[in-house]
C-alpha cells in the first residue's frame, strides 16, 4: 500500500474512520480544574506539545479561574481530527510542536485570525503567521549533536553529516517525523530542492541508524552506537538535567550562513471555537505571564526574546538561528516529503 494516496474513496473512508473513533479518543481527554461548578468557564485544547503541559494549564486555571480540558496527540493526528470534526469540534485552541503543522492547519482553514495587541507586541513578526492565525510560544533548534568522548572535530553544517568519515556513525530520526520534514524544508528554502536532495542523499549513503526518539538518539551517541546525530536542543537539556556528565555536546550548524534550523511550539484559536474568549485569554497568558513556565517545562527557548531562557540553555552558548524560515516551513512540507522519498531516506 502506498504511503500517500490521492484516491477520493480512500480519503472518505479515512474520514469516516475518524468520525467513528472520536468518541473513543475522548477518553484520553484530561480536565484541569473542578467539574463541580457547572458554570465555571472552560477552554478545550488539542495539544501536540505534551511535555510538562498539565502544570502549566493548572497555573493558568489558578490565575484566571478558567478550567482547561486538553487532549494530547501528534500534530498530524490532531489536525486530522480537527478536519474530521469540522464545525462540531470541541477544540477552542490548538498547540502544535512543529511550525509546519500549525501552518498546515491554518492553510486548511482550521484556525481563526486573532487581533491581540499583546500578542502582536510580544511575539516577533517572524514567529507568527502573516495573517496572525498562529503565534509561537517557544523555540527550539534541530542541531548537530556529537560524542565528546570520540569526536574532536564535529561537523559544522548539515551537509557535513554526509562526509564519508561519518559512515556508520550517524543517527537520524525517520522521514515520517515532522522534525525531519521541517529540517529538510528549511534546507530546500535555503539551498534549493536539488541541493537539499544531494545533502539528504549523502546522509543516506552514510548508512544512518534511524531511531524514532531524540532521547534514544542521544543515548545512542553517549553509548557509542553512533558518534554524530541530529536532535532538538531541549532533549539534550533534559538529559543533562538528569546526568550532567552526559558525554554529548552541540555543534551549532550553519553559523557562517543562514543559521541553525529553528522550529517552534505555536498555538492558534480554532475557526469553530465554542469558547473563543477563553481561548484568547489562554493564548495571551501563555505568551505573557505563562511564557517562562511554558518554555521551561520543556527546556525550550521562550518565543518572547525579552524572557530569559533556562540556565541549561544559556550554558549552550550563543548561536545564530534561521528565524526567517519559520513561516515558510508549512508551505514546503510536501516538497520536503518528496525530497526525502527520492533520496531513499527511510
Amino acid at each position: 500500500m502506498p504511503r500517500h494516496t490521492s484516491d477520493t474513496h480512500s480519503r472518505q473512508n479515512r474520514r469516516l474512520g475518524w468520525l467513528v473513533i472520536l468518541a473513543a479518543l475522548a477518553g484520553i481527554t484530561t480536565a484541569c480544574g473542578s467539574d463541580a461548578d457547572i458554570d465555571q468557564r472552560t477552554v478545550t485544547v488539542y495539544t501536540g506539545r505534551h511535555y510538562g503541559i498539565e502544570p502549566v494549564f493548572d497555573a493558568f486555571t489558578e490565575a484566571t479561574g478558567i478550567a482547561v480540558r486538553f487532549t494530547a496527540g501528534s500534530d498530524p493526528e490532531l489536525r486530522e481530527r480537527l478536519t474530521a470534526e469540522g464545525d462540531n469540534t470541541p477544540a477552542d485552541l490548538v498547540i502544535a510542536a512543529d511550525a509546519a503543522n500549525i501552518e498546515l492547519a491554518a492553510g486548511a482553514g482550521l484556525l481563526a485570525a486573532v487581533d491581540s495587541e499583546s500578542l502582536m507586541k510580544l511575539i516577533p513578526d517572524e514567529l507568527r503567521s502573516e495573517k496572525n492565525e498562529w503565534f509561537s510560544l517557544s523555540r527550539r533548534l534541530r542541531v548537530i549533536m556529537y560524542s565528546t568522548e570520540r569526536v574532536t572535530d564535529p561537523p559544522t553544517s548539515y551537509a557535513d553529516l554526509g562526509e564519508s568519515r561519518w559512515s556508520g556513525r550517524l543517527c537520524l530520526r525517520p522521514s515520517t517525523h515532522p522534525y525531519t520534514q521541517s529540517l529538510v524544508a528549511n534546507l530546500i528554502l535555503n539551498r534549493g530542492a536539488d541541493e537539499a536532495r544531494t545533502i539528504v542523499e549523502s546522509w543516506v549513503e552514510n548508512k544512518p541508524l534511524y531511531i524514532n526518539s531524540d532521547t534514544d538518539i542521544l543515548k545512542a551517541v553517549a553509548a557509542g552506537d553512533c558518534d554524530v546525530a541530529l536532535a532538538n536542543t531541549y532533549y539534550l537539556a533534559r538529559l543533562l538535567g538528569e546526568d550532567p556528565g552526559t558525554p554529548v555536546a552541540i555543534s551549532w550548524p550553519e553559523q557562517d550562513g543562514s543559521g541553525a534550523h529553528l522550529n517552534v511550539s505555536a498555538a492558534g484559536i480554532t475557526q469553530a471555537a465554542q469558547h473563543p474568549t477563553e481561548a484568547l485569554e489562554l493564548l495571551e497568558w501563555l505568551a505573557t505571564d505563562g511564557q517562562k513556565a511554558f518554555s521551561e517545562a520543556n527546556f525550550e527557548y521562550p518565543a518572547d526574546p525579552n524572557v530569559a531562557p533556562a540556565d541549561v540553555l544559556v550554558g549552550f552558548g550563543d548561536f545564530t538561528a534561521d528565524v526567517a524560515a519559520v513561516r515558510q516551513l508549512g508551505g514546503l512540507n510536501t516538497d520536503a516529503v518528496d525530497v526525502l522519498s527520492r533520496a531513499g531516506y527511510e
